[in-house]
C-alpha cells in the first residue's frame, strides 16, 4: 500500500522556495461515513494535533444527532474548531467565507506549534480551502473543463478514505437507523416545532434528514409518513455519498495528489458485530506517516 509521508516542522503555505520538503502537508478525503472523524483524532492524537471541521453542516450549532456530530465524549480531549461554532441564524457560510475562516483556524494552530488536521465531507469547502486562487464564480465539480486554478496553495499529501459501494450502502442505512434510536426524531421535533418553516435556521435546514421530517411534521405525522420519510433519508443519504465520490474522483482528474485507503473491512466488521479496530489499523492508520498538515475530507 503506497504511504504517505511529510515531515515535521513550521506549516506555512507552499511558495516557489518551499515546494521541496518545505511546506509539507498531507490530507484525507472521503465520501459520507467512511470513518473521517475517526480517523482525524486517532492522527490528532499520535501527532499532537488539533481537528478542523470542514463539514459544511456540522459548523452550526444545534442538531447535534442529526447532523452526525462526532460526540465530546468519543473526541478523546483532542480539540475541535469550526465544529458547532457557527449559529445557524446566520445563514448558510458560501465556500469563500470557509476559506477564510479554516485559514484562520489553520494559521493560529501552526502558530503554536502544533498541526491541523481538516476534517470533512464537503469537497467544495477543501477545495476552496487548498487552491491557490479561488474563484468563487466557478464550479469545479459543475462542468466538463477542468478549472483554470487548480494549483494547491499547501504542499499536500491527501488521503481519500474509501469503501466499496455496497458495504457503505448498508452501513449509511444502519447509521440512520442507529440516529434514530440515539434520539434524532425528538431532536428534530424541538427546532421544527420553533421553526417548521426554515426561516431562522436556513444553514441548518439544508441538512439531510432536517427537509424529510419537516414533510412528517407538516403534512402526514402517522406511522406511513415516518416511514416515508426515513426510506427518503436513506436514500438521499446514499445519493450524496455517491457525489462525494464523484467530487474527489475530479479532484483526482485536476491532479490533486490523491492516496486512496480501503476502510471496507473495517466497515463490514462493524455491520457484522466483529472487531473493526486491528482491520482499522491495518488498512487505514498504516499509511500515516510523518505529517504537517492533514486534510481528511
Amino acid at each position: 500500500m503506497p504511504r504517505c509521508r511529510g515531515v515535521t516542522g513550521k506549516i506555512e503555505p507552499k511558495t516557489q522556495s518551499s515546494e521541496g520538503e518545505e511546506g509539507r502537508r498531507r490530507g484525507y478525503h472521503g465520501c459520507h461515513r467512511t470513518g473521517k472523524s475517526k480517523l482525524s483524532i486517532d492522527v490528532a492524537e499520535r501527532f499532537m494535533a488539533e481537528v478542523v471541521n470542514a463539514d459544511k453542516i456540522q459548523v452550526y450549532r444545534g442538531l447535534d444527532i442529526t447532523t452526525n456530530k462526532i460526540p465530546i465524549s468519543e473526541r478523546r480531549g483532542v480539540p475541535h474548531r469550526l465544529l458547532g461554532e457557527i449559529d445557524p441564524a446566520a445563514g448558510e457560510i458560501p465556500a469563500a467565507g470557509f476559506r477564510s475562516l479554516a485559514s484562520a483556524a489553520v494559521a493560529e494552530i501552526c502558530s503554536r506549534g502544533r498541526i491541523p488536521v481538516v476534517a470533512g465531507g464537503s469537497n467544495s469547502y477543501i477545495h476552496a480551502m487548498m487552491v491557490d486562487q479561488y474563484d468563487p464564480k466557478e464550479d469545479p465539480f459543475g462542468r466538463d473543463r477542468l478549472p483554470r486554478h487548480g494549483r494547491l496553495r499547501y504542499q499536500s499529501c491527501l488521503i481519500w478514505v474509501d469503501v466499496e459501494s455496497k458495504v457503505l450502502a448498508e452501513h449509511l442505512d444502519q447509521r440512520v437507523d442507529d440516529m434514530l434510536g440515539a434520539g434524532m426524531l425528538e431532536e428534530l421535533r424541538v427546532i421544527l416545532r420553533r421553526d417548521i418553516r426554515n426561516e431562522r435556521h436556513p444553514g441548518l435546514g439544508k441538512a439531510i434528514r432536517v427537509p424529510e421530517f419537516r414533510e412528517y411534521f407538516l403534512r402526514k405525522p402517522n406511522a406511513a409518513g415516518y416511514a416515508e420519510a426515513v426510506a427518503a433519508i436513506k436514500y438521499n443519504t446514499r445519493r450524496l455519498a455517491e457525489e462525494q465520490v464523484h467530487k474527489i474522483r475530479r479532484l483526482k482528474e485536476m491532479g490533486w495528489p490523491l492516496i486512496r485507503v480501503d476502510a471496507t473491512a473495517t466497515v463490514e466488521a462493524r455491520l457484522s458485530a466483529g472487531v473493526p479496530e486491528t482491520k482499522w489499523a491495518r488498512d487505514v492508520l498504516a499509511t500515516i506517516g510523518g505529517i504537517k498538515l492533514m486534510i481528511i475530507a
